[in-house]
Order: C-alpha cells, then structure tokens, then sequence
C-alpha cells in the first residue's frame, strides 16, 4: 500500500470514508472521483491531492508524517524504504538520565553500521549516521531509542518516524521484538539475548573479557537488520487486511 492510495490525512475523512471511495473503485489519487462524497470533503481531498503530488515528488517524508494519523503512518514506509534507516540501541539500564548507551546499530541501504561507546560513539557519528534518513524506523524505540539518544547526546531526532511496536499492535501481535519476529516466523542466526544479557556483556567487556563486546555487537546489529524483515511483513500483512480485500470485492 502506497501513500498515493491514502485519502485517510484529509480533514474529516475517517476509515469509513476512505473505505467508501475504495469500494467506489477509487483506490489512488489519479482515480478520484469527488461524486463519491460530499461536495466539501470532494474540496478538501481535491486539495490535499494537489499539494500531496508536490510533496511527495520532492520526497517530503516529513510532510507525510505529519498528515496522517499516526496509526497509519505504516503507510509511508512503500514510498519511503529506501531511504529508510533501521536502528537499535543497547544500553546499561533502562534510566536515561542516569545509565548509558552502549553502541548503536544503524541498518540503511543494505549495509549496517554499529558505533560503540568508547570508540566511535559520538553525537557527530550519530548525526552523521541520521543524516540521509527519510525515515526512521524501530521497535519501542518512540519511548526508549529515541529519547535515550536525545538525552545522551543532546541530538534532535525529529525524522518521520515508524515505531513497528504500534504498528505490530494493529495485527494483534504483542510482546518484546524476539517474540514478535518469533510470531512472524522470522528466524535469528544466533540463541536469544535479553537485554539484560546485554548490560552483562557490555560489564563483562569492561572487565576486559575477551568475546564478550563482539556478541554483543552481532545481537545489536541483528536487532537493527531484523527491523527491516519486521517491516517488510508487517506492512504487506496490513496492506493485505486494509486495502487488498475492499479492492477485491469492490471489484
């Protein structure tokens, strides 16, 4: 589902409306056909369509974000992937005034990137690290990633932004990322850590044992890759309960 079939950001139409279009064989913006509603919800959607063409010719992401409904803002991530930047974070504790991030995997246009605490973890590699990112997209990471960062490294991370644990919730899968990717079936190369193993590595590390940054580093990154399979299979899992069925019956 792209952002062309969406009529959802227009003030004063809800998923009724929008599903009434669909049902009217009106499924993108090129096919709108203003009978099929009110004369001023036909005005208002002619002119989010205008401006919306713009928009989304000079890959203003942004301007998507804030249009729709943040519930549906699983709807960006077509138009949007590949400029996407899938991201996870590890830390001491779980207090980000007070516990410290330990490295930070970043997953974007195929390669993946971690930065560890000591080394190369700076507020400059991290905005470096942002800068070419349409959108971001993690697991929890509006209430925790996000703000840990921020807080750490007095940054600004105002990108459009696809938390998948709302987007997940919508299909009804609910847990931690293990348990969600375990639900989709997708598989992980190493046994399962926990977060708090991963504050057991990183004290490990500091004592100077050999081995235990190295998996620490391969369960961040694989957290981060992983988020790109997430969403791959939650997005066309929605786009097939959303729109695939009331265009096949409108049909």
């Amino acid at each position: 589902m792209r952002i062309e079939n969406s009529f959802i950001p227009v003030r004063g139409v809800g998923e009724t409306t929008e599903r009434k279009l669909w049902e009217a064989g009106v499924t993108h913006w090129n096919e709108f056909d203003g009978t099929v509603v009110g004369e001023t919800t036909a005005d208002r959607i002619e002119a989010f369509i205008d401006t919306a063409r713009d928009r989304l010719a000079a890959d203003d992401a942004r301007y998507f974000d804030e249009q729709f409904p943040s519930s549906e803002r699983w709807r960006l991530y077509e138009n949007f992937r590949e400029r996407a930047c899938f991201f996870d974070i590890e830390t001491t504790g779980l207090d980000q005034y007070s516990d410290r991030v330990t490295t930070v995997s970043v997953h974007q246009g195929g390669e993946t990137t971690t930065l560890v605490r000591g080394d190369d973890l700076t507020a400059d590699a991290l905005r470096a690290a942002f800068a070419d990112a349409d959108l971001l997209v993690t697991f929890n990471g509006a209430r925790f990633d996000v703000p840990f960062l921020e807080t750490s490294f007095d940054l600004s991370l105002d990108h459009p932004h696809l938390d998948l644990l709302y987007t997940c919730r919508k299909l009804g899968l609910s847990g931690g990322l293990k348990q969600v990717e375990a639900d989709v079936g997708i598989e992980r190369d190493r046994p399962d850590i926990s977060g708090e193993d991963a504050v057991r590595l990183w004290r490990e590390h500091e004592r100077g044992r050999d081995g235990a940054l190295e998996t620490l580093v391969s369960y961040n990154r694989e957290d981060a890759v992983n988020l790109r399979a997430l969403s791959e299979t939650v997005v066309d899992r929605l786009h097939h309960e959303v729109f695939e069925p009331v265009v096949r019956d409108g049909r």
